[in-house]
């Protein structure tokens, strides 16, 4: 028996009444401040109408505009009914906090980790908060700011002098046949 929307919705409304959400090709997403996130995730997971019980994912949509420019986007899942939620958090560009969901789900650790290495969120409460890809001097060689590869601000083609790289004989006609 599957979840409906609405019965999704009720129980983000017991936790924050001033909520948005869209539903896109009968995908359901719901957009809640930070500062409730916590709490919808644990009312999702242990009501008994939605169960649930499976973190799948967290990222972050960087939207590249003034304000709130980010978003982190949390994947849900229900093993007892099969069903999918996906909830958005707006993170303001001059804050980049969200709180951390780790005591609602373990396997939320390494998302937080990820999506803060990637994006520079940080995850205010979370046990071990450090880079999981890259280096943790990963800064501008010029600047020493930390540097996020994920960000839309980040070049595509990296920063020059930012890692060490291994050669490339590619580049300079040194193939053999």
């Amino acid at each position: 028996m599957a979840i409906s929307n609405e019965t999704i919705l009720a129980v983000v409304k017991t936790i924050h009444n001033e909520f948005t959400h869209v539903i896109y090709r009968e995908q359901l997403t719901v957009i809640v401040p930070s500062d409730r996130i916590v709490e919808l995730c644990y009312a999702l997971r242990n009501n008994e109408e939605t169960s649930f019980d499976m973190l799948v994912d967290i990222t972050a949509i960087d939207h590249a505009k003034k304000g709130f420019r980010f978003e982190v986007v949390y994947f849900l899942y229900s093993n007892k009914y099969k069903a999918r939620v996906r909830i958005k958090v707006p993170i303001h560009e001059k804050e980049l906090t969200c709180p951390s969901v780790v005591e609602v789900w373990e396997s939320a650790n390494w998302y937080e980790r990820e999506t803060f290495d990637m994006f520079g969120i940080k995850f205010s409460g979370h046990p071990n908060l450090r880079r999981f890809y890259m280096p943790e001097d990963f800064n501008d060689p010029e600047s020493g700011e930390p540097l996020y590869p994920l960000r839309k601000d980040f070049p595509l083609g990296g920063i020059d002098g930012s890692l060490p790289l291994p050669p490339f004989p590619e580049k300079h006609g040194d193939l053999k046949e």
